[in-house]
């Protein structure tokens, strides 16, 4: 544990592990995420910093302030050998970023080396991030489905806005039902077997599109289990939903993400290859929509990426950034000479459709060799 001074008591930082956080200081958190007025992505709940924190050694929180009030400030993040810090959950976070009162009168360069970081890397920044959103390099759209005025609601606004693809998508769970079985949901599935099916269809499609398996990763996996193991009764700002579409007792489709009271962040979408045709990862996006609205869920994040179906599904966007804080000195530019090529190439690549689309190509055909 560090104790820093910031500028007077009143940002006194103090570096502990995500575990060490007492009761007092979790409900804290809470009430300044809520005060913040933005939506309770999971991610950016204290559990998934605990969560994080029992897979990952480098993880920490600094603690901002500390008077009668209690912090007036959160930021979780993980420190490298060489004190280059990153997102908590790097590579797997969709929402991050710092949780601070309005009353904070830090910059990013103090906090930063109050937690003896060089920089701070991050590629799902909220937008209520201030802190850190001037050193952003680039901003996205992240699709998310606004159901806080109930299915019925979001069903019409899709018979509106995409007329055919609600149209064929029901005929295709019609259809399955005919020619396969009875169609089945349930939205928070508790069968061990069933998140395992799951997570070998996720492996299977980064491997055929030429990504990285996230799930050989064994943080990543074993942090997948334990998010999966939690209730909400029992961690009601972050906790997993397993949920899965069934036919004739198969599962043909699964989507592993998290959720809070009123958001539930999408995460691990996959399904089974056999049944492509009748695309059920597409039926069972709008049952999850329904049964989480049933929930009391009102706000479904697609998460940042391109998609056809995503596109198909939003109702609006909430914007991310990506880019990277990095203090004054010798480390800034081995910083920049170790990650910013490969920033701007992939960026490059994006904004260029036709190159965009010879980039898949090429990933495809990675994975094919892959599989031989």
């Amino acid at each position: 544990m560090s104790d820093v001074r910031v500028r007077g008591a009143a940002a006194r930082i103090r570096v502990v592990r995500p575990g060490e956080l007492d009761a007092r200081e979790i409900e804290r958190w809470r009430e300044l995420r809520a005060l913040s007025g933005a939506p309770a992505n999971p991610f950016m709940e204290p559990e998934f910093s605990q969560a994080v924190g029992r897979v990952r050694p480098g993880a920490r929180v600094a603690v901002i302030g500390g008077g009668s009030a209690g912090p007036i400030g959160f930021f979780p993040y993980e420190r490298g050998p060489l004190g280059q810090g990153r997102a908590i959950g790097f590579g797997v976070s969709d929402s991050q970023g710092p949780v601070l009162s309005p009353e904070h009168t830090l910059t990013a360069g103090e906090l930063l080396s109050a937690c003896s970081l060089s920089s701070w890397e991050f590629d799902n920044l909220e937008a209520g991030g201030g802190l850190f959103v001037p050193d952003a390099a680039e901003a996205f759209d992240s699709p998310v489905i606004d159901i806080g005025q109930g299915y019925e609601a979001y069903e019409a606004v899709l018979r509106a806005g995409s007329p055919k693809f609600f149209r064929t998508t029901t005929a295709k769970e019609r259809r399955l039902a005919r020619q396969a079985g009875e169609v089945r949901f349930v939205f928070d599935e508790r069968d061990p077997a069933a998140l395992r099916t799951l997570m070998a269809w996720k492996s299977a499609q980064y491997r055929r599109t030429g990504r990285r398996d996230r799930f050989a990763k064994e943080w990543i996996s074993t942090l997948v289990r334990q998010l999966a193991a939690d209730r909400p009764d029992r961690a009601p700002g972050c906790s997993g939903v397993l949920s899965v579409l069934y036919v004739a007792d198969r599962p043909v489709a699964a989507h592993f993400g998290l959720r809070s009271r009123t958001v539930l962040s999408c995460w691990f979408p996959a399904y089974d290859t056999d049944f492509a045709k009748y695309s059920p990862g597409l039926i069972l996006h709008l049952r999850m929509a329904e049964a989480a609205a049933g929930a009391g869920i009102g706000l479904l994040d697609l998460g940042r990426g391109a998609a056809e179906y995503k596109d198909a599904l939003k109702t609006g966007e909430l914007r991310v950034y990506e880019g990277a804080s990095v203090r004054r000195g010798p480390r800034a530019a081995l910083y920049r000479l170790s990650r910013e090529p490969s920033r701007r190439a992939h960026s490059f690549v994006r904004d260029r459709p036709k190159l965009a689309g010879y980039a898949q190509r090429a990933l495809r055909q990675v994975g094919r060799l892959r599989d031989r």
